[in-house]
């Protein structure tokens, strides 16, 4: 099931028409009222996992203040406005579809705009931040917004509207931010960006592909009566993205680095369509169905246009600086990895044969204290040792802010490449003094700067994977001695590995 939410995830391009379609096909055969009591807990499923994710500190970094200022300018006083006159154009007599433009248009913006300035080569930074920031701004705006263009044209019940934004954003938002306040003491930072957060994003998703489903439902009949309205919503969304995508880039490309104009890019155009979804049909009754159907086929534009978009980035700001570096030698699938492999024992021994040692480093100062037990075991055993070093995944650490989960080898290796190489040149000097030390006590020392192994993602995942592929006899590794006794037990890598690993741990712990 988990993996099924994942791939939906990364294909909501498909998975919304195909939810859309279930939807109509249930709608026409089925009486869907019933369907409004699932409203709420689909809106809770599509929202909480989301502010869970979302790291509101962001909003307090300084730095990127220009980028930030346009891209908020064009997120509420360009993009609110563009949505209305296009909706006064194509739905002049029909005004919940025109509300469900401007819905669409006025939330920004989703996780998806730092997944994407990411696979652009942008200031991820700069987009995290922008999340945070037009997510709060926009769900305060919005009641404003649809009282002053929409209030001659629809019943509009402010006191509901403030209602829905504090039932669906700020509570999530509040119960989010504890949540993630918990889990970070409980797994540590890192912990939680690696192997926590990315749980969250597929919980999201099921809440948007329930409310897709049910807005579609309630609306089936309607659309069976005129099926061409499906194709009269996508016009006017295309207009609007086409606009937004145009006069974004031309902003970015004025006044800003190419970095942070990519970042205002998808900033202002990526809007957050799932809380656009729940408001509209949680805040505007029976006829909010209508703006609802709006806002699910906005899915598919958003997320074809934004991945077209990638494509261009280059032609329109330049290629990114990374590009014209040929590839390192350190980037992570071609780092030297171990070949050697011991031959299988027809019987098990009773005495342990230790010739291939991984000592797993975060290169720490607490990591010196593994390094003593790796050095005295190799020499001991005459047994040849590999140190490896993860790197955290920049790219999903900073989507993790934001609730995204990105699984592109290729596009994570180029991103962090740079990373990669910094971090094999600090091993490579800890392994050389280490070794230098460890020789006035010994004859040899078994580290070696040609036997290193650099890896990005998940701590755990990447040092147990590379113990076994390898067939080492023992992996030697650190536990930090400032955490608490829960962090210790539930929290560390050094816990994770004890777990999830077939071949003996040493754990060494700083006395």
């Amino acid at each position: 099931m988990w993996k099924l939410l994942q791939k939906i995830s990364k294909n909501l391009s498909l998975a919304i028409p195909a939810m859309m379609l279930a939807g109509f096909i249930f709608g026409i055969f089925m009486d869907a009222a019933f369907l409004k009591s699932l409203i709420i807990p689909f809106t809770f499923l599509m929202v909480y996992p989301m502010m869970v994710t979302l790291n509101i500190q962001k909003v307090f970094e300084g730095g990127d203040v220009k980028a930030q200022v346009l891209t908020q300018a064009i997120n509420f006083g360009v993009v609110p406005f563009l949505a209305y006159g296009v909706g006064l154009i194509f739905f002049k007599d029909q005004p919940y579809m025109a509300l469900g433009l401007l819905l669409a248009g006025l939330v920004p913006t989703s996780g998806m705009t730092i997944s994407w300035t990411g696979f652009a080569k942008g200031n991820l930074a700069a987009a995290v931040k922008m999340t945070v920031i037009g997510l709060t701004l926009g769900s305060i705006a919005t009641p404003l917004y649809v009282r002053m263009l929409m209030g001659t044209s629809i019943e509009i019940d402010m006191a509901a509207i403030f209602k829905q934004i504090m039932v669906i954003v700020f509570i999530p938002m509040a119960a989010g931010y504890l949540t993630r306040r918990f889990l970070v003491k409980k797994h540590g930072e890192k912990g939680f960006k690696t192997s926590v957060a990315p749980k969250f994003p597929p919980l999201s998703t099921l809440g948007v592909v329930g409310i897709v489903f049910i807005a579609m439902a309630l609306k089936a009949r309607t659309i069976a009566a005129d099926p061409s309205m499906l194709a009269y919503i996508l016009l006017p969304l295309v207009i609007i993205y086409g606009f937004n995508f145009i006069f974004s880039s031309f902003v970015g490309k004025r006044f800003l680095s190419r970095g942070d104009a990519i970042a205002l890019v998808y900033g202002s155009v990526m809007r957050n369509l799932s809380i656009a979804l729940a408001i509209a049909i949680n805040a505007f009754g029976k006829q909010g169905a209508s703006a609802a159907l709006v806002v699910a086929v906005a899915y598919i534009v958003q997320v074809q246009s934004a991945a077209w978009y990638v494509k261009l980035t280059d032609k329109i700001f330049g290629p990114a600086p990374l590009d014209d570096e040929e590839p390192s030698k350190t980037a992570p699938e071609k780092v030297a990895k171990p070949v050697s492999e011991a031959p299988d024992e027809p019987e098990v021994s009773m005495v342990a044969d230790i010739k291939k040692i991984l000592f797993a480093t975060d290169i720490t100062p607490a990591a010196k204290y593994a390094a003593r037990y790796a050095c005295t075991i190799g020499n001991k055993f005459n047994a040849k040792v590999w140190a490896i070093h993860v790197v955290p995944d920049l790219l999903a650490e900073y989507s993790a802010g934001a609730g995204v989960t990105i699984k592109d080898p290729e596009k994570q290796e180029a991103f962090n490449r740079e990373a990669v190489k910094n971090a094999e040149k600090i091993l490579e000097e800890r392994i050389r003094t280490t070794s230098e030390k460890v020789i006035r006590e010994i004859s040899a020392c078994p580290l070696s700067k040609d036997r290193i192994i650099v890896k990005t993602g998940d701590p755990v995942e990447e040092i147990t994977k590379a113990a076994t592929q390898g067939n080492f006899d023992l992996i030697i590794m650190s536990t930090h001695g400032d955490q608490g006794i829960d962090d210790i037990l539930l929290g560390s890598t050094a816990q994770g590995v004890i777990h999830a690993s077939k071949i003996p741990v040493l754990v060494a712990r700083p006395s």
